[in-house]
């Protein structure tokens, strides 16, 4: 077992192989899966893909699966704020120690096929799965499908929660052709679900997999509960069951939804599903901290759709008008995030995740909302003081998950990492 003073080395290497960027594509992480001895066929898999929602739902239905009495894995990206955060087995995750003495031996493996950050993070979480004895491991996809490292195993289920634009540089500029691409995690005659619209089942369809959609075969009855989340009763051909879910808005409870739908194929029963649902908690996703005798909401929407779902679920809430706290990566469509969290803000502060480099200057951020009274800061901690000075109760932070990693530590009063993150 590596100490802990070797870890710090180990993830500094691997944190310096973000600078080589994504490089889509199965060959180099099934090289790499095949040096450390095939790890992935110590448990079943779920994949989990989508633009928005997959980490909702991948750790709902991890403790669905756990509550079933199932020993599963949480494989989860990008982290808020601790790199060990990606990698959850029964709930618990792991311990650096653990992640360290992984690593260390799947860097001379990484090394000789020259994969990519994520794929080395792919496999580490593989290894480590598979070393805790897991019996099924939800595993988060990271970008599109077809060519993500996670698609290199061979999923029992499969799941495809929403399709929106994002990442349209290497996705494609369309629904449908970002569709295709998501697309990829399904396997002909598998069992999968999806919450993707009706336009795109068609798509979907066609690949051959055994496919269960909300909406069509499968349907969810919301009762919102306000701050308490939704109460919730889905009826599929697997039949029906009642739970409550704590994540919160439409957008939640559809999450919740499909990871029900997702544990009744996986034959769970509907006590593990409600007590899973019941027990979800996913930070950094309309998670409420208090701080300072506030709350302060945080949510990491970085695409039009999920800042549209935000401002909804802040308006059922019975908040039209809180100030927000905004910073987002240059390369995400920030004129169209900005356009549909404007009307709900009283004020907004502009700031940059500190160890983001692709972090937009907040300056330019604030011809974005027009109108609106603004405040531009250099630093979350910045950010966070302008915030105080309004006295407002709540408030929002959103834009990118980065900025979250960097904020929540803060109104914590813990400690997060100190290394350049973007991938």
């Amino acid at each position: 077992m590596a100490s802990h003073t070797t870890w710090p080395q180990e993830l500094d290497w691997l944190f310096a192989q973000q600078r080589f960027g994504i490089h889509p594509g199965l060959r180099r992480v099934q090289a790499l899966l095949g040096r450390l001895g095939e790890p992935q066929t110590a448990f079943q898999t779920v994949l989990v893909g989508g633009t928005n929602g997959k980490g909702s739902v991948a750790s709902a239905l991890a403790a669905m699966l756990g509550a079933g009495g199932l020993r599963a894995g949480l494989f989860t990206s990008p982290h808020l704020t601790r790199f060990t955060e990606r990698f959850v087995v029964a709930g618990q995750e792991l311990p650096e120690a653990q992640v360290a003495a992984a690593l260390a031996r799947v860097r001379p493996a990484a090394e000789a096929e020259g994969a990519s950050f994520f794929e080395i993070v792919t496999a580490l979480g593989v290894l480590l799965f598979a070393e805790a004895g897991v019996q099924v491991a939800v595993m988060e996809v990271g970008l599109g499908g077809r060519l993500d490292a996670t698609n290199a195993l061979e999923p029992a289920l499969s799941v495809i929660t929403t399709v929106g634009l994002d990442h349209t540089a290497i996705l494609g500029d369309t629904p449908q052709a970002i569709a295709a691409e998501k697309a990829g995690i399904l396997r002909p005659g598998r069992p999968a679900v999806t919450g993707v619209s009706a336009d795109l089942l068609p798509l979907l369809r066609a690949t051959g997999a055994d496919l269960w959609a909300l909406d069509a075969e499968a349907q969810a009855q919301v009762t919102a509960q306000g701050w308490a989340g939704s109460q919730m009763r889905l009826h599929s051909p697997a039949g029906e069951v009642t739970f409550q879910t704590p994540l919160l808005g439409d957008h939640g409870a559809r999450n919740a939804a499909l990871a029900a739908l997702a544990a009744q194929r996986l034959g769970l029963s509907p006590q593990a599903i409600a007590h899973g649902a019941a027990t979800t908690r996913w930070p950094g996703r309309l998670e409420v901290v208090p701080w300072q005798g506030r709350r302060v909401l945080l949510d990491g929407a970085h695409n039009p759709d999920g800042a549209r779902a935000v401002v909804q679920a802040v308006q059922a809430l019975g908040m039209n008008h809180l100030p927000l706290v905004f910073g987002a990566s240059e390369d995400k469509d920030l004129a169209g995030v900005a356009a549909a969290l404007a009307p709900l803000a009283s004020h907004v502060i502009l700031t940059r995740a500190a160890l983001s480099p692709r972090a937009a200057d907040p300056a330019g951020l604030a011809a974005l909302f027009p109108g609106v009274p603004h405040t531009v800061t250099s630093s979350p901690a910045a950010a966070l003081q302008a915030l105080a000075a309004l006295n407002a109760d709540p408030a929002l932070v959103c834009g990118s998950l980065y900025l979250l990693g960097e904020v929540r530590p803060l109104l914590l009063g813990e400690v997060g990492e100190a290394r350049e993150r973007w991938q």
